[in-house]
């Protein structure tokens, strides 16, 4: 197989995090593209018409994507241990509160990067930042007891999600206020499938 996927997308890295924790690296591999809002890569295109990454071409059946989509695959694929059955509407809701802050945090990326200071609106991006900090308000509140149980999905798409921040919107300064979360996303920052995922 074939996972389609750029070294700076957070919702590839959440995919790239999976295949090592779950030593599916053999089975996967990895395809750099350069794609954007802009400008997607004709081979995307064809795996996925929207021209997103990540997309997976797998050998047996036509290719899927969309984070969620292709992580529920290959977790099915080694077992299922991160989307626990006992767990599985808390696992799902934390991946998706994650996913709502890579949402939030691509559109200020893309606002800065795509559009000139006179088209972009100051208000529009606040609004984005205050659906951020609500989401990293509850994590702290709401989901540290998960965060600290075993390893599921919603932990990996917590860490890729906050890392994100750091590596954008460091000086947005979510880490203020929130020193119990902080401190949990340095320790799973730290985990060899993170490291060796980090951005340049």
């Amino acid at each position: 197989m074939k996972l389609l996927m750029s070294p700076l997308s957070p919702y590839a890295r959440k995919v790239r995090v999976l295949l090592r924790e779950t030593s599916q690296l053999d089975a996967v591999q990895e395809v750099s593209v350069s794609t954007s809002p802009l400008a997607s890569d004709p081979v995307v295109v064809v795996a996925n018409p929207t021209g997103r990454v990540p997309a997976l071409i797998r050998d047996d059946g036509p290719a899927i994507h969309d984070s969620r989509v292709i992580t529920r695959f290959l977790d099915a694929r080694a077992g299922g241990a991160l989307y626990p059955e006992d767990s599985l509407w808390e696992v799902l809701t934390l991946e998706a509160t994650a996913e709502g802050i890579l949402d939030s945090a691509l559109i200020l990326t893309y606002e800065g990067r795509f559009r000139s200071p006179e088209q972009q609106s100051p208000e529009w991006l606040d609004a984005h930042w205050a659906k951020i900090a609500r989401a990293v308000s509850a994590l702290e509140d709401q989901w540290l007891a998960l965060l600290d149980g075993p390893l599921t999905m919603g932990h990996i798409a917590t860490g890729c999600a906050l890392a994100y921040l750091d590596f954008r919107h460091d000086a947005r300064g979510w880490r203020k206020g929130h020193d119990r979360l902080a401190a949990w996303a340095d320790a799973f920052a730290a985990r060899p499938g993170m490291a060796e995922t980090r951005p340049g």
